[in-house]
């Protein structure tokens, strides 16, 4: 008696989604794009890097400084909009700032904020002062030992003055040899790109090496 079998049946499986492989082209170029959109950002909201071209911030920064400036601690305005976001804190007395030169705003300069609004700054034979009070800067230095006459030039002699709303007084550390509010006056707050504060590389080009000593360095 022959013994009677089930047929058997086949269990299909279930079909898995085919994934077409990127090319290396396509996978190149997006990483590049994401990679350009990552630096707009950081450099528009965050930090950005600059380099010093003058010795007017001597000895504080010198010639071949390279420095990262924090642009958010100020606030950032979003593009095409006057809102303002990520503000830590208003600019302030001390604060070495990058911004673009009032008579030339295709230009970068750097100084330290002397005066805020609202403060009278004024200069006499060298020495600086701020709302009537001398203004101790242990970063400031004099490379020339003559007085210029306020009637010659401001270098020495100047104001008072009063720094209007929305607006900073700045001068150079090295105080004999800096183009600064002294000759054109102040910084409107809109023109400030943002605070300076490490350097990252230092380049010596008249001895042709770096300057290892400075790299690192935090900027007060």
């Amino acid at each position: 008696m022959e013994e009677y079998q089930e047929p058997s049946q086949s269990v299909s499986q279930p079909e898995q989604p085919v994934y077409k492989k990127k090319s290396i082209f396509r996978e190149y170029a997006e990483s590049i794009v994401i990679a350009v959109l990552l630096a707009l950002v950081i450099r528009t909201y965050l930090v950005q890097a600059f380099k010093i071209p003058s010795g007017s911030m001597e000895d504080t920064l010198v010639i071949g400084d390279h420095l990262l400036v924090n642009k958010f601690i100020y606030g950032t305005k979003i593009p095409f909009t006057s809102t303002t976001v990520i503000k830590v804190r208003d600019p302030r007395q001390g604060d070495v700032i990058v911004f673009e030169y009032p008579e030339d705003p295709s230009k970068d300069f750097i100084k330290r904020i002397v005066g805020s609004p609202g403060d009278i700054v004024e200069g006499k034979g060298k020495k600086v002062f701020v709302n009537g009070k001398p203004y101790e800067n242990s970063h400031e230095i004099h490379k020339e030992k003559e007085t210029i006459p306020k009637e010659m030039n401001p270098r020495d002699t100047f104001g008072p003055v009063t720094v209007p709303p929305d607006s900073y007084f700045v001068m150079g550390d090295n105080r004999d040899r800096s183009y600064d509010s002294r000759f054109w006056g102040f910084v409107k707050r809109d023109k400030i790109k943002g605070l300076a504060f490490i350097k990252y590389w230092s380049w010596d080009r008249e001895k042709l090496r770096p300057r290892l000593g400075s790299i690192g360095n935090l900027i007060n």
